[in-house]
């Protein structure tokens, strides 16, 4: 509020309050978007879920708020020396007139370094092809020994463990040990991976399955994870390997590579292990059902046996039976032949008199006859044929006599043709001089013309 002091020195004297809040109006409007680099330090977080901090560097240090809607966003645990690089709008604490910064993002430091190599990496792997489904394999359904993966003092191992115990304490779990992060770590986990896979092709071990994984922690943390070496030693396993490495909203490129990823190294146990009290519980019921399929079983051939039993006859009897039988079917059997002798010698008798009805010769002589008949008429056909064709023949030679030109001839006329034998038809075809041949009716002439004219 503005407090005239002195009219004459026409001054305009600020309370406190106005003058912190004047420039808290000028910095956010001055500074509204600001990216920040530097050190943790002093680091609080109190019942309210704010956090309070300060960021420093070599030479400056500067206060700095996050409230709890903000930090609520963030997907690891700042700590106290880590460098973070934050986005804040640059502000003023009135109350105590504190020049601070309020940071509404953080990201550990070359975070987005981090992530444009995780995104180059994943786009160049998936088109190399080694993210395809196709190429998963699929996990053993009763696994008899995992080759385990992981830090032996981290508490990956200790869950994993745990579960297996718990879910089935038969399968056989070797732990292959490496670092999970930091610069050695890519190279022990795929010398880790190539390891299990030579040991089980040379049945130096029966491993039916990897399990590699760790807990959580930063993307700096996990890093070792996203490095080429790993994703191509998990592309290569001919054993199939599950991925948990961190929490379930973490997502690194061995995962996209392994044949399964879990959410976590707990999970993956899961997975791979078959609760041993279910398993127990389904033997007990096909137990059960098998010793109830059985009584029935039993029950129902001692019916049979019971029933069999009442129609067992003594063997006298029944042979005495087969006897009578056997009496039966000879007498049927002479009977029958009897019958059929009768029946033979009444049809031979039949057939012999129809023998005799149809001598041979008899038969020979008609079709002598026939033939001699039928021998006639042909002759007779063909000479008529013949007489027909001849008649037919001195005609048409007489039609062609009176249309030949040789009848022409014996007429009186000629037929006129040069060298080449060419009729003349016309005087444009001669000359005078030209030795022409003239055909008679009973020879040739050879003629010289001696003019030609119309």
């Amino acid at each position: 509020m503005l407090t005239p002091q002195n009219p004459a020195n026409n001054r305009t004297v600020l309370s406190v309050a106005e003058l912190n809040r004047q420039a808290k109006r000028l910095l956010e409007s001055e500074f509204p978007n600001v990216w920040i680099e530097g050190e943790l330090s002093n680091f609080s977080q109190p019942s309210s879920g704010h956090w309070y901090f300060s960021l420093k560097d070599a030479s400056a240090q500067v206060r700095c708020a996050m409230f709890r809607g903000s930090n609520l966003r963030l997907r690891f645990q700042p700590q106290a020396g880590q460098k973070v690089v934050i986005r804040a709008k640059l502000s003023l604490y009135e109350a105590r007139g504190d020049y601070q910064l309020i940071a509404e993002y953080m990201e550990p430091a070359g975070a987005g370094d981090l992530a444009r190599a995780f995104e180059e990496l994943k786009a160049k792997l998936s088109l190399e092809g080694l993210f395809d489904p196709a190429i998963k394999q699929a996990l053993p359904e009763h696994p008899k020994h995992i080759a385990v993966i992981t830090s032996p003092t981290g508490a990956a191992i200790r869950d994993i463990l745990t579960v297996l115990k718990r879910r089935h304490a038969g399968i056989r779990v070797t732990i292959l040990p490496v670092a999970v992060q930091g610069n050695e770590a890519a190279g022990q986990i795929a010398k880790a991976i190539a390891t299990a896979n030579h040991l089980a092709a040379s049945e130096q071990a029966s491993f039916d399955v990897i399990l590699l994984g760790r807990g959580g922690g930063s993307q700096e943390d996990l890093w070792a994870f996203n490095e080429e070496i790993v994703a191509r030693a998990i592309a290569a396993s001919e054993l199939p390997l599950v991925s948990a490495v961190g929490h379930e909203t973490d997502f690194t490129i061995a995962d996209f590579c392994a044949d399964l990823r879990a959410a976590t190294p707990s999970a993956a146990a899961e997975l791979l292990s078959p609760d041993l009290s279910e398993q127990i519980a389904t033997l007990a019921g096909y137990q059960q059902w098998l010793i109830s399929f059985m009584q029935q079983r039993l029950k129902q051939q001692q019916q049979q046996l019971g029933w069999l039993s009442s129609r067992l006859r003594h063997p006298g009897s029944r042979l005495a039976e087969q006897q009578q039988r056997l009496d039966e079917l000879d007498i049927r059997l002479q009977q029958a032949w009897q019958k059929n002798r009768n029946h033979n010698s009444h049809r031979a008798d039949l057939l012999r008199i129809r023998l005799q009805a149809c001598q041979p010769l008899s038969l020979i002589n008609g079709l002598r006859q026939h033939s001699l008949n039928l021998l006639k008429q042909l002759k007779q056909l063909h000479a008529q044929q013949l007489q027909r064709q001849q008649q037919q023949l001195k005609s048409t030679m007489q039609r062609l006599h009176t249309v030949s030109p040789l009848a022409t001839l014996e007429r009186g006329y000629s037929i006129l043709s040069d060298q080449r034998g060419q009729v003349i038809n016309k005087i444009e075809q001669v000359q005078a001089g030209q030795q022409l041949e003239a055909k008679l009716s009973n020879g040739r002439l050879s003629c010289v013309v001696a003019d030609v004219g119309k």
